[in-house]
């Protein structure tokens, strides 16, 4: 066999002689998106702050989307998801409240009944 004596016939790779380079790194997840998500499933469980922290998830949510679509980061999904969510809690509570505030008015306006004695 016509071998050099340095080499067996399993020494041939097909690997290079350096070693792999390192993958690249994912984008970053936007944080008004993580942010707004947060704002967003807080809104719908704590009740009565849950009007405000839905508007705050609204905005945060808009915000994110404009960075998002500038800088190519990752988020968009829990921008969706965060937008959702803080539109179902201030409807929510915007009703609850809507409701409150009417039952008090007619409440108010009502006749006494024990006003007649």
């Amino acid at each position: 066999m016509d071998q050099r004596p340095s080499e067996t016939p399993y020494s041939y790779s097909t690997f290079s002689q350096y070693p792999p380079t390192a993958p690249p790194a994912p984008p970053k997840t936007n944080g008004k998106s993580i942010v707004s998500l947060v704002l967003g499933i807080l809104s719908i469980v704590i009740p009565y702050v849950g009007f405000i922290l839905g508007i705050v998830a609204i905005v945060f949510s808009s915000l994110s989307f404009k960075e998002i679509k500038r800088t190519g980061e990752q988020g968009k999904g829990l921008s969706v998801a965060g937008l959702v969510c803080g539109i179902i809690g201030t409807a929510l509570y915007g009703i609850i409240i809507l409701i409150a505030i009417i039952a008090i008015l007619v409440y108010a306006s009502s006749p006494d009944v024990y006003s007649t004695f």
